[in-house]
């Protein structure tokens, strides 16, 4: 999961798809985690106000700490995915000549016809967090349900 700043909307979708895969039981199988394509807040934990709706709705942000994105999480993930197409670019740009991740936007995932998920960081404290939160439950359950499909297939195929 990747954002400008891995401080709003990629920890959130972090820890609603690790919710997510923990509550399916699939920790051992499926790996989540968030960075930045900026250096703007590296070792910073995710925005109190992400922190708190993600609370709220049953999630945990604490234990993130913003890093960059590096040229390792193309080869040890299968999806890198951005919350914007700015983001999107920018990690397409980024990427290793021949990696193996699938760099796309992970609202290609959701239900709604939102292309973005809209960054919180200036905006109203709450609404634009809850907003947040609704894009990327929606597009993390499409998600899991994919890779699920995934591990299916694989574990049919060896």
């Amino acid at each position: 999961m990747v954002c400008l700043g891995n401080i709003c909307r990629s920890p959130t979708a972090h820890g609603v798809l690790e919710k997510l895969i923990q509550n399916k039981e699939l920790s051992n199988f499926i790996e989540v985690d968030s960075a930045a394509t900026s250096t703007y807040r590296l070792g910073d934990h995710p925005d109190p106000r992400s922190i708190e709706a993600a609370q709220r709705r049953g999630y945990n942000l604490e234990q993130q700490v913003t890093r960059q994105v590096s040229a390792n999480d193309f080869e040890e993930f299968d999806y890198v995915l951005a919350m914007d197409a700015d983001n999107q670019r920018h990690l397409e740009s980024a990427a290793p000549i021949g990696s193996k991740a699938k760099v796309q936007l992970l609202l290609s995932f959701s239900s709604d016809a939102t292309e973005s998920v809209p960054d919180p960081y200036f905006g109203d404290a709450g609404q634009g967090f809850e907003k947040v939160l609704d894009l990327v439950e929606n597009a993390c359950q499409h998600l899991l349900e994919q890779l699920q499909q995934e591990l299916a297939n694989t574990k049919v195929e060896h």
